[in-house]
Formats: structure tokens, C-alpha cells, sequence
């Protein structure tokens, strides 16, 4: 299968590394990565464009949702994932932790209302999730890495 790898690993500073590693993972379980590095595209447009383009190619998303600057999975990396669903490809989302969020954001409560409140006194769902609802509901989340969401590929597959 074709897997666009999704996900904040490409501004690492070892980001060509990463993607080798990444690639040869994959070749060893039988599949091709398509990374967002791939591409000679150096403009937002045209990053923008050839990433779609990859996503539309690929057979299936595996997607690094871990917190990236802050408390929630990579912006850019929720765009992919949805472009992925909405063209009705499989995606897997692998976390280090599958702490449910309101631990995660260390939320006090429930308060007079019943619901969970963060640092900000902002409401913050409890439904046992790790991610919030709009991701962990369409996508099969698995603890741990890259070689955790090649496992739970390898199990979806007949």
C-alpha cells in the first residue's frame, strides 16, 4: 500500500533522517511512504498542493497526533487527517499515551455544572478520549509510534 506519514516529524531537525527511517519501516512491511518532504515544491501553495496530491495517491494515512506546540496534535497534520476522511481513506493516528484528555489538559472539576474545566475555565468534553472527539471518532487511534500504526495496518488488512 501506499501510507502518506502525516504529522509534525517533517520540522524536526533531523527531519531527512526521520524520513528514511520512516521509509525503510515501511518497505519492511511491505509498503510505500509518502512523505510531505517528497516534492521539489518550496512555496506554501505549492506545499500545500503536492502534500493533497500525495494524500490523494496514498491508500491510507498514518498520522503522528501527538501534542505539538501546545496541548492538540499539529494543525496542519488535523487538515490531512480530515482531507483523508473526507475522501474516505483509512486513517490511523498513533499517540505516546492514550491518557484521556481531561487528564491530559490536568482538568479541575467537574465543577458546579458537571463539566471539566481547563486552565482558562474553558469547558473540556469528557468522553474518555485522548484527542478530542472530531479525531478520536473517525480515526482508529493506537498508543505508541509509527510501528504501532503499521501493526494495527497490518491487522486491518485481509
Amino acid at each position: 500500500m501506499k501510507l502518506y506519514i502525516a504529522g509534525p516529524d517533517v520540522f524536526r531537525p533531523d527531519a531527512p533522517a526521520w524520513a528514511e527511517g520512516v521509509r525503510a519501516l515501511c518497505r519492511d512491511a511491505g509498503h510505500e511512504a509518502l512523505i510531505p518532504l517528497d516534492g521539489a515544491e518550496t512555496t506554501a501553495d505549492g506545499i500545500y498542493r503536492n502534500n493533497l496530491r500525495l494524500i490523494e495517491s496514498a491508500e491510507a494515512v498514518l498520522a503522528n497526533l501527538n501534542p505539538f506546540r501546545g496541548a492538540e496534535p499539529d494543525s496542519g497534520t488535523c487538515v490531512e487527517v480530515g482531507y483523508a476522511l473526507a475522501l474516505g481513506k483509512p486513517v490511523i493516528g498513533y499517540l505516546e499515551k492514550m491518557k484521556p484528555l481531561r487528564e491530559r489538559l490536568d482538568a479541575g472539576g467537574p465543577g458546579i455544572d458537571g463539566r471539566y474545566r481547563d486552565a482558562e475555565g474553558r469547558a473540556v468534553e469528557d468522553f474518555g478520549l485522548p484527542l478530542n472527539l472530531m479525531l478520536a471518532v473517525p480515526v482508529r487511534l493506537v498508543e505508541g509510534g509509527i510501528t504501532a500504526a503499521l501493526g494495527a495496518l497490518a491487522r486491518r488488512e485481509p
